[in-house]
């Protein structure tokens, strides 16, 4: 699977964008770790720019840190705090009401998903580059995901790879372990990926693979998220004259 994935990327880049750079935000996470591995093998890490974009002060950030300089690519960093506090303001000044604010956690927690992805295309239009996604099948399924945030990108890697396959991919590339088993958190909570499910993504995993569910409470939950969360994975509707 990465000899196929490997070839893919390059077949995409000779057909869209032959000689460009490939742009790749770096959390430090699984995700943006093995995709930037991967283009590395791909294109060579002189065409792989990673962007760090901490809001404030991030605990973790040195995991970023510790990737690009692992790989060698050449890296940015830009810290979104002040630009997302500024978009929040510029709302709330327009006479929104405050209660409305107050009531909608999900603007508060898309808004930083969205800026980033604003910040990685400027790169790409700075730069010479296409966008990287780094979602995978696990997290699509369950809507974990921000639309136009970081479900967007030119491309996707991971897409059609549960966890534990992306796991499985890092091995294969050698990265170090501290790459592949950092536990995935949502960077708003405090929390974990699975606190926030209230599943593991073993158990999802076993589900999306092959229909295996212990639990029937558990795949309820499953199922409403996968339903409730299918706009984010399939093309926007179009009317058709």
């Amino acid at each position: 699977m990465k000899e196929k994935i490997v070839q893919w990327i390059r077949d995409y880049f000779e057909e869209n964008g032959k000689g460009c750079n490939a742009i790749i935000g770096i959390s430090g996470g699984k995700d943006s770790s093995i995709c930037a591995a991967l283009l590395v093998e791909a294109l060579g890490k002189d065409r792989v720019i990673g962007i760090l974009m901490p809001q404030g002060e991030q605990y973790d950030i040195n995991m970023s840190y510790e990737l690009v300089n692992y790989l060698g690519i050449r890296h940015f960093c830009v810290n979104i705090k002040d630009i997302c506090e500024s978009f929040i303001t510029a709302i709330t000044e327009s006479g929104i009401p405050e209660k409305t604010l107050r009531n909608e956690k999900g603007y508060f927690s898309n808004t930083p998903a969205r800026i980033r992805m604003t910040i990685l295309y400027g790169f790409a239009a700075l730069m010479n580059g296409r966008v990287a996604n780094t979602c995978n099948k696990s997290e699509d399924y369950v809507g974990y995901s921000t639309k136009f945030g970081d479900s967007a990108g030119d491309f996707s890697i991971l897409s059609d790879l549960t966890v534990r396959e992306v796991k499985a991919l890092g091995y294969e590339l050698g990265l170090p372990k501290k790459f592949i088993e950092k536990i995935p958190e949502d960077g708003l909570s405090s929390k974990t990926d699975e606190e926030n499910f209230g599943f593991t993504y073993e158990v999802l995993d076993d589900y999306i693979e092959n229909g295996k569910i212990d639990k029937e409470e558990i795949k309820k939950k499953i199922d409403a998220l996968h339903q409730k969360n299918l706009h984010k994975i399939t093309p926007m509707p179009s009317y058709k004259k």
